[in-house]
């Protein structure tokens, strides 16, 4: 259980996307990155699943999508890992578009807080971040 006393725990549960191919977005979320479907509903554009990042915060991508970006808010998702030149390969082995190649940098926090990121495109032109602590 999280510690956020607002919400009586907390934490990341999901982030939703609506994309336009549902099957290789998700072998994409599947094959490169992992996930695990947890459940998956409905039939044509009413399509969606629920794909676990292995802590149990979740992808929950539609189907329906027009691949343009929806302008929700939404700036990009961050995967946390502890392999991400091993993950970094999967993503080049797939095609997708490395967007900010690895770098590492210390996030001027306090304390000051080391880690090794990159970014790439999922198909939907989703921004895509992965996060290791240094």
């Amino acid at each position: 259980m999280g510690t956020n006393k607002v919400l009586g725990g907390g934490g990341f549960h999901h982030v939703a996307i609506k994309v336009r191919d549902f099957e290789a977005t998700v072998a994409m979320y599947k094959k490169v990155l992992g996930c695990e479907e947890i459940m998956a509903w409905g039939e044509g554009d009413g399509r969606g699943i629920m794909l676990d990042t292995g802590d149990g915060a979740c992808f929950e991508v539609f189907a329906g999508g027009t691949g343009e970006n929806q302008g929700n808010g939404f700036f990009h998702v961050a995967l946390h890992t502890s392999r991400l030149d091993d993950v970094l390969a999967g993503v080049r082995a797939a095609g997708l578009t490395v967007t900010m190649e690895p770098k590492d940098i210390v996030i001027p926090s306090n304390p000051p807080l080391p880690v090794r990121i990159t970014f790439f495109n999922g198909l939907d032109g989703e921004s895509i971040e992965l996060f290791q602590l240094s």
